[in-house]
């Protein structure tokens, strides 16, 4: 049973189509095109599905605290509230925030940038929600999955250390000499570790962080690996 792993890329998607040992790294212009590859039962996908109406997503500082010892919690941004989808720009977007969490939070320029794929994802899934597609976190399952992760992706260490912990459950050099021109290894390796979880979600032995709570759509506000 083949699943897919998605990662952000330039605006579009890296996706890592994952069966058994072996991976294909594609690349998709859209949403649509995430969700229309064939005859995946899971799509786990990086970024934020649920979205609080009003405050901070438990699953965000749960991760980041499971992410702390490693020195990794600044890798997962603190998800916009659901009113930032509709902003017209960044400062937009922050009036939006503050108005909706009383003043209490203004999303980062980097949280910004995402918007445009979260709100894309958002309207792309429609109602009522799916199980089919789940929030990951790459991260999540470098460090606290496959393990053997302790360096900062990008760098030469941290992208030696994630080929072996990738190499164990898949054929990443494999899809990585294979991959569509111009796709990014850092993006390429998230996919994969993304297709990891995706694989564990399928088979019901993933991790997820979060209160057990669904935003306004019914969207579990959770991050899975």
């Amino acid at each position: 049973m083949a699943v897919l792993g998605v990662d952000g890329w330039r605006g579009a998607w890296v996706g890592a189509l994952l069966d058994g040992r072996t991976v294909r790294l594609l690349a998709l212009r859209d949403v649509a095109a995430v969700l229309a590859v064939p005859d995946v039962p899971v799509v786990a996908i990086d970024m934020p599905i649920g979205l609080s109406e009003d405050g901070v997503r438990a699953c965000d500082v749960l991760a980041r605290e499971l992410l702390r010892p490693t020195g990794a919690a600044s890798s997962v941004f603190p998800s916009p509230v659901r009113a930032v989808l509709g902003a017209r720009d960044y400062a937009h977007a922050r009036e939006l925030s503050r108005a909706a969490t009383g003043g209490a939070r203004a999303p980062s320029a980097q949280t910004y940038m995402l918007v445009k794929a979260i709100r894309e994802l958002d309207e792309a899934l429609g109602t009522p929600p799916t199980d089919r597609v789940v929030e990951v976190h790459p991260e999540l399952a470098f460090r606290c999955g496959l393990g053997g992760v302790t360096d900062r992706k990008g760098t030469a260490r941290g992208t030696v250390q994630r080929l072996a912990a990738l190499r164990a459950v898949m054929d990443v050099e494999q899809a990585l000499a294979g991959a569509p021109v111009g796709v990014p290894v850092v993006d390429a390796l998230d996919a994969c570790a993304a297709a990891w979880s995706a694989r564990r979600l399928a088979g019901a032995t993933a991790r997820c962080v979060g209160d057990g709570t669904t935003d306004s759509r019914g969207r579990p506000m959770r991050i899975c690996w």
